[in-house]
């Protein structure tokens, strides 16, 4: 669904997991010892790393896609004919192989991890912050205000945006972000979707309210053991905050979710009680979360090279996995989970922290959720749309579904927007690892189709 969140044991045979390497120089030799910057070749998808060789035998890697930073390297030899170096804590054995060219004042070499071999190589230059012309910075020309209410027995932490010179009670914009623990911006991959959606509405005269997930940032409680009753209640909270607010109109206030945040802001809409004004679904999924788990495996695993026998067992496992989820039975989830991993090849099992993580309450109230009967249920102006490079919430999946759980809305709208990926980005194979390497965070073609149809049905006084 987001970002990685919704699949368990799906990634752990991908070829285009991120992890690079560096090198250093020998004992008499420094001419690999510094930093040095470059990118994995994956096909249409590479992945940018640094590496600092701070001694003969050993250094550190940064994955800025993979917000990794400081890693230790294991295994290095850094003389100008062999550097070499391994990625510890990686599934599939990540090393690196090659030499220095000193004609070109590079290390070239391969990469390889599960199997697959990637060219590598890597310029004498430490790694910048990535590119984001789109990335809003202060001074900002509307007002911008820290705010927190409370959501039961937690508070909720967030931001509050709204224009300066307006004097009539403002429409709202309440965004609601993906799968996983999200902070207000919705960081991802260096990217910060919801602080540019944020920066365009406001400067298009929307108020603006956009928060932390539970247990991230100044928000309290913990993801993991929260449920969508929990999920909507904090959105609703929200709602009871911004209607305190003079400012702000309390008849035109909507919701606008990304991914995961599709599947909750209809449920909290559909309830005449919270009066929401309208609806726009950013990649929002309109089937069940078991089928998005089952279609996130089998692309997975298809494109891992897996073999027809070894793509059944898997579709089999997460079959049994998501069907104990939704009966509430977690024990019997995680043993199965368990069992499955320990069936891997050893270099591709995932560790025990990461298995207990999928195996929450969070993870059933996903894997259970059903979206029909609240789509079903809107009558307000709701947009929806999808990229039609979409992996993680496919269009070739979702569109129709979409269409045909609006149908009762007169005031509907569902569109494809071509060459998008699940952030809306313009994108190339539209897989998670090419994420980092585009610059741009949401395509300008999504930002003029939110704030063309949000000024066409709830337009700013």
């Amino acid at each position: 669904m987001r970002h990685g969140r919704g699949v368990l044991l799906v990634a752990v045979l991908s070829m285009l997991v991120p992890v690079v390497v560096g090198c250093a120089g020998g004992a008499d030799d420094d001419r690999v010892r510094g930093q040095w910057h470059g990118a994995i070749e994956v096909p249409g998808a590479p992945v940018v790393v640094a590496v600092d060789f701070t001694g003969h035998h050993s250094g550190v890697i940064d994955i800025p896609a993979e917000q990794v930073a400081g890693r230790a390297l294991a295994d290095v030899v850094a003389e100008p004919e062999r550097v070499e170096f391994g990625v510890p804590d990686v599934p599939g054995d990540a090393r690196f192989a090659g030499r220095l060219d000193e004609s070109a004042d590079a290390i070239v070499g391969d990469f390889r991890q599960s199997g697959h071999s990637f060219g590598l190589r890597l310029n004498r230059r430490p790694v910048g912050p990535p590119v984001r012309p789109q990335q809003p910075a202060p001074p900002y020309p509307y007002l911008s205000e820290d705010v927190s209410y409370p959501s039961g027995t937690i508070t909720v932490a967030g931001t509050l945006t709204r224009p300066a010179d307006t004097t009539g009670p403002l429409p709202t914009v309440v965004l609601v972000g993906g799968s996983g623990p999200q902070d207000r911006n919705e960081e991802i991959a260096g990217h910060q979707p919801f602080l540019l959606l944020a920066d365009t509405l406001t400067r298009a005269g929307y108020a603006v309210l956009r928060t932390d997930d539970r247990g991230v940032g100044g928000t309290g409680g913990n993801l993991n053991q929260a449920n969508y009753t929990d999920l909507a209640g904090d959105i609703e909270a929200g709602l009871r905050f911004l209607r305190e607010r003079p400012e702000l109109d309390p008849d035109r206030i909507g919701l606008l979710g990304h991914s995961e945040g599709g599947y909750l802001a209809p449920l909290v809409a559909a309830r005449p009680e919270n009066g929401i004004a309208f609806t726009v679904l950013m990649a929002g999924p309109a089937v069940p979360g078991t089928d998005i788990i089952l279609a996130q495996g089998r692309r997975t695993f298809t494109e891992a090279g897996a073999s027809p026998e070894q793509l059944d067992r898997h579709l089999a496992f997460l079959r049994d996995w998501t069907a104990a989820l939704r009966a509430g039975q977690l024990t019997k989830a995680a043993r199965l989970s368990e069992t499955y991993n320990r069936t891997l090849p050893k270099e591709l099992r995932t560790t025990s922290e990461e298995l207990t993580g999928q195996n929450t309450p969070y993870m059933a109230a996903l894997v259970s959720y059903d979206p029909a009967p609240a789509l079903s249920a809107l009558r307000m102006p709701a947009l929806a749309f999808f990229g039609s490079k979409d992996v993680q919430v496919p269009a070739a999946q979702n569109e129709q579904p979409m269409r045909d759980l609006l149908g009762g809305d007169p005031e509907a709208t569902v569109t494809v927007l071509e060459g998008l990926n699940h952030l809306m980005q313009p994108a190339g194979t539209g897989l998670p690892a090419e994420y980092e390497s585009i610059e741009t965070t949401i395509d300008p073609s999504a930002l003029d189709t939110i704030t063309g149809w949000l000024g066409a049905r709830i337009p700013v006084d």
